[in-house]
C-alpha cells in the first residue's frame, strides 16, 4: 500500500483476510499513528473507530516506582513459523476492546456513559466550552439534567481524590451544558446516515415513554438520521425527571431546554398517547413502524405490606412527588414520616418540608453508612431540618377515625446478608410508636404496564420488569428493545441514558436486515487504573495543589422554596477547578498492529495523535507480474530468521 488506506475497513476484504490470519503488516500502509501523551487526554474517540484495535486506553500517570506502564505488542509472522494456532478467529471482537488490562483514567470508567471526563475538562480550562458541550453530547444528550441530579461516580472514583478532593467534574459540566439554555448557544447535532442523507420511513423508530432512557433512544437514532417517534402518556415530556424529581433538585426549564434540542433535531413527540390503550404495539406496526424501545419507567409506588397502611394519611412517595410537582399549593399539615432511605425518600421528605409538615422524619432500616441515598443528598436534608432515623422497619400503622395517627416501628439487628443480598433481620420485641398526621412510603417502586405488552411475547421477571438480553436489550419479542428502570430496576438516570444508548445501537442494526446485534459490537468496557501503584501526585510537576472549589447558592431558607438555590460555577471557578486535573488517562497505539489509516487523526480534538512514515519500504510499488521477483527477497530474509533467529519473546 503506497499511503494512506482510504476504503472502508468494514468491508475491505484484504484487512479481514489480514485480521483473520493475524497479520497486520499484511494490509498495512506506509505509516504508523503515535500519540503525544503530553496533549492527550483519553477521550478515547480515536479508540473507537481504529477498525484494528490498534489504539486503546492506557495511562498517562507513571507507576510509583517512577517507571512507565509498559503495553504489550502484537506479534508479527515476521522471523516466527505462522500457522493457525496463531491466527485471530475473533478478530472483530478484539478490534472492539477499548482498553488494557492495567487500566484507564477512573473518571471515564466509573461513568455509566463513559463520558470523556478528561477531554471536556481540558476544553474548559482552554475556554473551548462550545467545543466541550459538543464532546459531551456524542455520549450523553442530557448533561445539563445530569449536572443537577447525577450520583457523581466520576467523582467518587477521581484519582485527585487520593490526595485531598475528586475533581467537581459534575460543576465543570453544569457550567458547560448549561450553554443548552440560551438558543444561540446550543449544540444541536448533526442529524444523517451514513451517506449524509436521512432514512426513510421505511425506517420509523417508535420510543415509548419520554424519561431519560427513552429521550436518549430517541436522540441517538435520530442523529443516525432516522424517523423517530415519542409516544407518551402524559402531557409532558421527561417521565420521572419532570414528575419525579423536585424542582428544587430539577428546574423545568433545564428539563425543558434539553428536550427542546431533541425537538430540534427532528424527533416528533405524541403527547397523551397511551400504548396499549389509544393505539397498540400491532398498530404501530401496520402503520410501518420497524422497530420499538420501551422505556416507560418505574412510575407506581409500593405499599409496606403492613397492617392498616389502607388508612387515609398514607400514601406512596411516588404519588406524593407526582402530585406535589404538578402543584406546588399542595399542603401537608402536622408532622410527616417518611419511610424509606434511597434518593427518593430523601426527595419526598425535602418535598414534605416545603409543603409545609411542621415535622418531616426519615425511618429507614439501614444504618447512616449504609443509606443507598447518596450522601451529599442526606447531608442536604439534614441541614434543611428533616430528622433521620435508622435502624427501624414499619411494623404496623395505627389510625383514629380512619386516618393515620402513628406508626410502630420495629427495631432491624440486619439489612443485608453475608452475601451483601438484602435479606432484612428484626428483632419483633424491641418497637417504638411514633406519631403522625402523614405516611409517605418510599421503599420501592413497581412498573405500570397497563395493556402495553398485550398480545406481545415480552416476557416479565417476578418484579416487574423485562427479561431481555442484557447486551442488546431485545426481548422475545424481536423488534421490541427495552432500556432504563423498566429492564434494570429503579436505578440513576445516568444510568437510564447509558440504557438508551445501547438500545439505540442495537435498534441500528436490527433494522437492516442480515446484521447481528452483537457482532464487532463495541461493548465499551474499561477498567480503571490502580491508583494504588502511581507514583505520589504530589510530586508530578503539573500538580496544582488549588483547594476543590464551591459553587455559590442563591439567597433564602431551603426548605421554604422549590427554587434550586444552587449556582452554577463562575468560568473563573472552571478554570481553577479544571487546572487540578491530574490527566490520569491516554490513548496507546500498538505500532505492529496499526494499519496507517489514519481514520484516528480525523477524530482528535486535541492533536494529540498523528501518522508518520515508519515503514516506507510498503511505498514501493510492483508491477503485478513482477509480484514473485518482488516477494523472493522477502521470503528468503523471512526463512533465515525463523531458522537462525529466536524471536525475542521465546
Amino acid at each position: 500500500i503506497v499511503a494512506i488506506c482510504n476504503c472502508a475497513p468494514g468491508v475491505c476484504n484484504a484487512l479481514r483476510t489480514s485480521q483473520l490470519f493475524n497479520t497486520p503488516n499484511m494490509s498495512a500502509s506506509a505509516y504508523r499513528a503515535h500519540v503525544e501523551k503530553d496533549k492527550c487526554v483519553a477521550c478515547g474517540k480515536c479508540v473507537e473507530v481504529c477498525p484494528v484495535g490498534a489504539a486503546k486506553l492506557g495511562q498517562k500517570l507513571c507507576k510509583k516506582d517512577g517507571s512507565a506502564v509498559k503495553y504489550p505488542k502484537t506479534k508479527l509472522p515476521d522471523a516466527r513459523r505462522w500457522s493457525a494456532k496463531n491466527w485471530n478467529y475473533n478478530y472483530r471482537e478484539d478490534a472492539k476492546i477499548n482498553c488494557y488490562d492495567t487500566g484507564t483514567a477512573p473518571c471515564k470508567t466509573a461513568c455509566p456513559v463513559h463520558l470523556s471526563v478528561q477531554g471536556y475538562v481540558k476544553m474548559a480550562a482552554e475556554g473551548r466550552y462550545d467545543e466541550a458541550l459538543k464532546l459531551i453530547k456524542q455520549d450523553n444528550p442530557l448533561p445539563m439534567i445530569c449536572g443537577a441530579v447525577c450520583n457523581r461516580r466520576c467523582e467518587d472514583a477521581c484519582t485527585r481524590g487520593t490526595v485531598d478532593e475528586p475533581i467537581a467534574i459534575d460543576e465543570i459540566k453544569k457550567f458547560i451544558a448549561s450553554r443548552d439554555l440560551n438558543k444561540k448557544d446550543r449544540y444541536v447535532p448533526l442529524c444523517e446516515k451514513h451517506d449524509g442523507g436521512m432514512w426513510g420511513d421505511d425506517y420509523k423508530i417508535a420510543v415509548i415513554g419520554s424519561g431519560p432512557a427513552g429521550l436518549s433512544a430517541a436522540y441517538f437514532l435520530r442523529r443516525d438520521g432516522y424517523p423517530v417517534t415519542i409516544f407518551e402518556k402524559e402531557n409532558r415530556a421527561g417521565g420521572m425527571l419532570s414528575h419525579g424529581i423536585p424542582s428544587y433538585r430539577l428546574e423545568k426549564n433545564v428539563l425543558d431546554a434539553e428536550i427542546d434540542v431533541i425537538k430540534e433535531m427532528g424527533v416528533e413527540f405524541r403527547f397523551g398517547t397511551e400504548v396499549g390503550k389509544d393505539v397498540t404495539i400491532a398498530d404501530l406496526r401496520k402503520q410501518g413502524y420497524k422497530a420499538f424501545f420501551i422505556a416507560i419507567g418505574m412510575q407506581g409506588g409500593r405499599l409496606a405490606g403492613v397492617p392498616g397502611e389502607d388508612a387515609a394519611g398514607v400514601e406512596t412517595g411516588v404519588s406524593f412527588l407526582r402530585r406535589i410537582n404538578n402543584d406546588h399549593s399542595v399542603r401537608l399539615n402536622g408532622k410527616t414520616i417518611v419511610i424509606g432511605g434511597g434518593n427518593v425518600a430523601i426527595d419526598v421528605a425535602g418535598s414534605a418540608l416545603r409543603a409545609g409538615s411542621d415535622e418531616v422524619t426519615m425511618f429507614c432500616l439501614e444504618q447512616r453508612d449504609e443509606m443507598p441515598a447518596a450522601k451529599d443528598e442526606i447531608k442536604e436534608a439534614i441541614e434543611d431540618g428533616v430528622k433521620i432515623d435508622n435502624g427501624w422497619g414499619p411494623k404496623e400503622v395505627i389510625s383514629e377515625n380512619g386516618r393515620v395517627s402513628a406508626v410502630v416501628f420495629k427495631r432491624c439487628t440486619r439489612v443485608f446478608d453475608e452475601e451483601h443480598k438484602f435479606a432484612p433481620v428484626y428483632d419483633e420485641n424491641d418497637t417504638i410508636t411514633v406519631p403522625c398526621d402523614n405516611l409517605l412510603l418510599s421503599i420501592g417502586q413497581s412498573v405500570v404496564w397497563g395493556d402495553l405488552l398485550k398480545d406481545t411475547k415480552v416476557e416479565l421477571r417476578r418484579n416487574g420488569t423485562v427479561v431481555a438480553d442484557p447486551v442488546t436489550l431485545q426481548t422475545a419479542e424481536p423488534d421490541i428493545f427495552v432500556g432504563g428502570d423498566v429492564f434494570s430496576g429503579a436505578r440513576f438516570a445516568i444510568d437510564a441514558i447509558a440504557g438508551g444508548r445501547e438500545g439505540a445501537v442495537s435498534i441500528n442494526r436490527f433494522v437492516h436486515p442480515g446484521n447481528s446485534l452483537t457482532i464487532a459490537r463495541d461493548l465499551r468496557k474499561f477498567i480503571e487504573l490502580d491508583k494504588g501503584d502511581i507514583e505520589d501526585p504530589t510530586s508530578m510537576e503539573c500538580f496544582d495543589n488549588a483547594p476543590r472549589q464551591i459553587p455559590g447558592k442563591k439567597a433564602g431558607r431551603a426548605s421554604a422554596t422549590f427554587e434550586d438555590l444552587r449556582l452554577t460555577f463562575t468560568e473563573e471557578q472552571v478554570k481553577k477547578e479544571a487546572a487540578r486535573c491530574l490527566g490520569c488517562g491516554a490513548t496507546t497505539v500498538d505500532t505492529n498492529r496499526c494499519i496507517g489509516c489514519g481514520l484516528c487523526t480525523t477524530k482528535c480534538e486535541f492533536d494529540a495523535i498523528h501518522l508518520t512514515r515508519d515503514v516506507p519500504a510498503a511505498s514501493k510499488m510492483y508491477r503485478s507480474e513482477d509480484k514473485v521477483k518482488a516477494l523472493l527477497p522477502y521470503m528468503a530474509k523471512r526463512t533465515f530468521k525463523i531458522l537462525f533467529t529466536k524471536p525475542k519473546d521465546e
